[in-house]
This record gives C-alpha cells, structure tokens and sequence, in this order.
C-alpha cells in the first residue's frame, strides 16, 4: 500500500565528518568520516522537493555542517529561494569570539535560517561552552533565530544545566538515542527495561512520515540507517511519492509493533533487558544487515568504518 505523505521536512546530513567524536552521536560523526553533498546535488534535492509542494523546511546537519561552508551555506541560499524556511544545527567550533561568528553567521541571517546550537557535556567542559555563548551572541545581534540543542549525559555526576545560555532558554534536555556510538560507547552505564516494553518508536511515525533524512550517498533515510530509496538512482519526489512502509522487510514489523515485532518477525537472539527502543531496534538492525543490505544502510552508520 503506498501512502500519500505530506512530509513537512527533509534534513540534509550534509556530511557525516565532524571536528568532534561524541560518544553520543548516533550518525558517528568523526573527523575520519567521509562524504559531502556537491552543489548540483543539493540543487537537484531542492528541485526534487518543491515538486512534493507539502514540505515547509530544509534543516542542514551533520557531522558538522560548518566544516563544508560554502556548500553550507550555498544549500541554506537556494532552500530560502525556493521559499523553504531554513534550519542548520552546529556544534559552533567556529564561533571564537562573538565578533568573528557574526563573520560566520551573517550569510545564514541574509537566507533568513534559524541555528540550532549544541551545547553539553559532550561538546566541552560545561553545560554553556565558550564557543556556544559566542554563536549565541552573534545570532542576537544579527537577529537570527537561535535554540539550544542539550543532550543528557548519564555517565557522571553532573551539576543542573542553566535555565539559559545568554538570554536564550534551553528548556527539556534531549534523552540520548541509544543507536549509533551510543550503543557501543554509553550502554554499560544505562538504566534497561524488558525488552517487551519496546512496542513503538518513540521518534519516527513511518505510517504518517513528516520528515526524512537525506545523506551525501544519496540515500533517504526514514530513520537515521533505515533507507527507503536512493535519490541518485531515483528522483527523490518519486521516492516519497511511493513511499510504503508496509512494502519495507523493517519498517512493516516497527509500524505494527515497534522493535520487539521486528526481533519476533525476524526470530532474532536478544537480552532480556535494554536501554531503550533505539537500543532494541539498533541491534536487530545490526543482526539484520547481511539480509537487506540495501534498506540498513550505509556503513556509516552502523560504525563499520571505525
């Protein structure tokens, strides 16, 4: 059954590299990792999504996007001509002082983008790092839309994150995804649950999908490792237009029962206990790959090149 979607976002992971290897990301972002849109792809992405006439904003992540600037910013330029609303989310390496991130940031204000800034203990030495207050003030004085992206950090005792970083309010921090590094580098020290409490996906609704990723391989994730087509061997507007999760070996077992129909589908070996959803469905996945190589997808992000 193919579904009509109305997809209100598509993600650029622009490149998986990062400066940073935080033991959190669930993309494996490194300074060893490879791949990076070119400019004529991205332009054909954005064409291929305004035939979709349903998606309201481009967001421009990584890896660290930063890293790839002009391409960077080129992408933000032609989503905000195209009437996208424009959102690109950074570890703000770059923000050395507030005077030299305006330099950095003053392109994004003029294509009207919004930045998300991360900030944590997984980005520095504090809740608020340097580098972050700088992206903060630059934003402000530029009058460009600015949120603060803070992830828990479960393996040490930590003092409470402010309430804000510069006048701009952090609000809930953002449970860790046990997928990705985080399966390998932060598991020992997670609280687990029966595995047959996993009965649904916390993040992703694949029956009424509203957002996809899309990454420098040309591969459309519905989730971050969970691919759906590729928009270099089909056009990405057709990709979505046929999109059926009930036609996907994974996704069918996750919209009917989340992870714990996928491990009964498949009649995987599991433990009796694990951290979360993410967590049960990363492993599967992980014993699934041999079997659909095409759909759990690409090595990236399943650390096979480390």
């Amino acid at each position: 059954m193919v579904l009509l979607l109305e997809l209100k976002g598509v993600h650029f992971l622009l490149t998986y590299r990062c400066d940073l290897e935080c033991d959190h990301c669930f993309v494996w972002g490194s300074p060893k990792a490879k791949g990076v849109f070119t400019i004529k792809q991205i332009k054909n992405v954005l064409s291929e999504t305004k035939k979709l006439e349903t998606v309201s904003y481009i967001a421009i992540e990584g890896g660290e996007p930063f890293l790839y600037y002009p391409i960077m910013v080129k992408t933000a330029e032609e989503a905000s001509a195209l009437g996208f609303r424009v959102e690109i989310l950074s570890n703000c390496y770059w923000a050395t002082t507030p005077e030299d991130a305006i330099e950095w940031l003053a392109p994004v204000a003029k294509a009207k983008g919004a930045i998300g800034v991360s900030s944590d203990f997984y980005h520095g030495d504090d809740w608020a790092t340097n580098e972050a207050k700088n992206a903060i003030i630059a934003a402000k004085a530029l009058n460009l839309k600015v949120g603060i992206n803070t992830v828990k950090n479960p393996t040490a005792e930590l003092p409470n994150p402010p309430a804000e970083i510069e006048g701009v309010k952090i609000g809930a921090l953002w449970e860790i995804m046990y997928r990705g590094r985080a399966a390998t580098k932060l598991i020992e020290k997670a609280n687990k649950k029966p595995w047959r409490e996993f009965t649904k996906c916390p993040y992703e609704n694949f029956a009424k999908q509203e957002r996809v990723h899309i990454d420098p391989f040309g591969y459309v994730h519905a989730c971050q490792g969970i691919a759906v087509g590729n928009a270099w061997q089909k056009p990405f507007s057709k990709i979505i237009q046929e999109y059926s999760p009930y036609e996907n070996p994974i996704l069918e077992p996750l919209v009917s029962g989340g992870p714990v129909a996928l491990i009964e589908k498949f009649s995987l070996p599991h433990d009796e206990a694990y951290a979360d959803a993410c967590h049960l469905c990363y492993a599967a996945r992980i014993m699934l790959r041999n079997k659909y190589p095409e759909v759990l997808t690409p090595d990236q992000m399943y650390g096979e090149l480390e």
